[in-house]
């Protein structure tokens, strides 16, 4: 009776060790990652500031993820970002063994429908929170000091030329928010779209190929910190995604306190929405929980860690963290939250642009 009792306890372990191909379920987290990489796919090329968040966090996170795995990083740019998190969402592996970093409007462009290319659920990835929440950074407008508009007086008057931006592709903050501005505020921007990254981006700039961009205030200051400061050879029109004016940029107005109409206020607001999750980070959808909340509990400890904040400081990035629910948050609320009629007015810019 007692070997028939210790038999029975030892197939009911079995039963429960192993999945029906033979893996066993029962295995730890960090067995699982013992000996394993995983591979951080960042949205686009090397040299620019989500290039620099996302290897920043690849040299640490390994640290923190039990069962301590090599950590790569994957360049994979393309549409602002988009080929990226398409991946990351329909044919990365689903085991934890992929994370990833996007743009932060992309969230917003899923959520409004206009771009047929978007095939991913902002709310079903598994979020591990974004590395900056924008709270010591601004969105510039930046043009070289040579162009013919340089101040947004200038901007709005009716015979001033456009000024011409360069961006990534459709979809990307660099091409939307001017956009946006046109509309809710009268400027007048050229669009010159498809640079694969930051790099070949501030790279045209230099060379005068074209006359300025939107850009975070985080990544001048990491790759071209001679543009920030009193000898700078940009200036700079105004700025977003503040509710007062930068301390470094106290005479640049924000988009806020220029725009009058309400409708025009409500859309800035929203397109300022995705700024909250500045640096976003997630792993697939269908993770196994228990992977999914060591990755997330890792992340956190990540942008925690004082190895990682010192070399932060070094590459003068700041870091400000959520977490993976604060982040899963701002685009369930602040994002896909947004007044229909917001919403809608979105939709129809966008589709006819």
């Amino acid at each position: 009776m007692k070997r028939w009792i210790v038999t029975a306890l030892a197939a009911a372990f079995g039963a429960v060790a192993m999945a029906p191909n033979g893996v066993a379920r029962a295995d730890s987290v960090a067995d699982f990652y013992k000996g394993k990489t995983v591979t951080l796919v960042i949205g686009y090329g090397p040299g620019g500031g989500y290039d620099v968040f996302g290897r920043l966090i690849a040299r640490f996170i390994g640290n923190h993820i039990p069962g301590n795995p090599n950590v790569v990083v994957q360049n994979m740019p393309g549409a602002g970002s988009l080929k990226a998190t398409n991946y990351l969402y329909n044919v990365a592996p689903k085991d934890g063994t992929v994370i990833g970093m996007f743009a932060r409007d992309m969230p917003q462009l899923a959520i409004l429908g206009t771009n047929k290319g978007v095939h991913f659920d902002p709310l079903k990835f598994t979020w591990l929170g974004s590395s900056n929440d924008f709270s010591d950074d601004a969105y510039l407008l930046m043009v070289r000091g040579d162009s013919p508009v340089t101040t947004y007086e200038q901007a709005i008057k009716p015979d001033s030329p456009p000024i011409v931006l360069a961006a990534t592709g459709q979809g990307a903050t660099g091409s939307d928010i001017p956009i946006l501005l046109r509309d809710a505020m009268g400027l007048k921007f050229k669009i010159v779209a498809g640079y694969p990254d930051n790099g070949a981006i501030f790279l045209s700039i230099e060379r005068g190929e074209v006359q300025g961009r939107m850009v975070d205030l985080s990544s001048i200051r990491s790759l071209k910190p001679n543009w920030v400061g009193p000898n700078s050879p940009m200036k700079f029109l105004l700025q977003m995604a503040r509710d007062t004016r930068h301390p470094d940029f106290p005479n640049v107005p924000t988009a806020r306190e220029l725009v009058k109409d309400p409708k025009a206020l409500a859309l800035i607001k929203f397109a300022e929405g995705s700024y909250k999750i500045a640096r976003p980070f997630v792993a697939p959808p269908g993770l196994p929980p228990d992977r999914a909340k060591a990755l997330q509990d890792a992340f956190e400890a990540t942008n925690k860690d004082p190895a990682l904040l010192a070399e932060a400081d070094k590459l003068r990035v700041a870091v400000a963290p959520l977490t993976a629910e604060q982040a899963r948050k701002v685009v369930a609320e602040d994002i896909a939250g947004a007044s229909p009629d917001v919403l809608d007015y979105m939709r129809k810019l966008h589709a006819g642009n």
